[in-house]
């Protein structure tokens, strides 16, 4: 039995811990990551968890992708570079949304 890797993504939670030194309240976000530790304490990874997150991740980097696409037509149709940084969080965010509900979708439905 393998371990699953999706655990390792709870890893990222330590960034959090860059908004104590720098003051940047952005890296607080990244606490939620920890939630990806409890992968670890699962059953192991068989054929049907690895389906289920190639079809989640598949789900993400689709929405990911034409997000970026139409926030970057956006940016440069406004002229408003300024409003990159956020664009690129708030996706970020919405792709690993994404992810974990697609996931659990995938999870439940059980094929």
């Amino acid at each position: 039995m393998r371990l699953n890797v999706v655990g390792y993504l709870g890893l990222l939670g330590f960034l959090g811990l860059l908004g104590l030194p720098t003051g940047n309240l952005g890296f607080y976000g990244f606490f939620g990551f920890f939630g990806f530790l409890g992968a670890f304490r699962g059953s192991g990874s068989d054929e049907r968890v690895e389906q289920n997150i190639n079809r989640a991740c598949r789900n993400a980097f689709f929405l990911f992708t034409l997000a970026q696409v139409a926030s970057m037509v956006g940016i440069v149709a406004l002229r408003a570079i300024e409003i990159l940084p956020i664009a690129f969080a708030v996706l970020f965010v919405v792709s690993m949304v994404a992810f974990v509900f697609s996931y659990i979708y995938y999870d439940k439905r059980g094929d």
